[in-house]
């Protein structure tokens, strides 16, 4: 089961995660998403549990709870979806010309 934690102090590690859901079962990995260009935490991650009935529990008593001075939310990880196209250089329609030549 993958599970999505959100709302995390920037200083938990993925490591500090980890150990968080081992509590609940085997834990198959943790992972701290990171800004790609700073490298610091962007405040959730990911965490692989192979039971899903431990995973399951993990979530029935983690979602909400306080941890490292945060109250997190731990959910179910939904697959990430396409944003599709009309990324943020896109004009739309006319390029940005608005027509006035005065």
């Amino acid at each position: 089961m993958n599970i999505y934690v959100s709302n995390l102090n920037f200083s938990t590690t993925s490591e500090s995660l980890q150990e968080l859901f081992t509590a609940y079962g085997e834990v198959e990995s943790a992972k701290i998403i990171t800004d790609r260009e700073t490298g610091r935490s962007r405040g959730f991650g990911f965490v692989e549990m192979p039971n899903d009935a431990e995973g399951q529990k993990a979530i029935d008593e983690l979602n909400n709870a306080d941890y490292e001075g945060k109250t997190i939310t731990v959910t179910i990880a939904r697959p990430k979806t396409d944003r599709g196209s009309g990324g943020y250089n896109s004009r739309g329609g006319n390029g940005g010309y608005n027509g006035n030549r005065y």
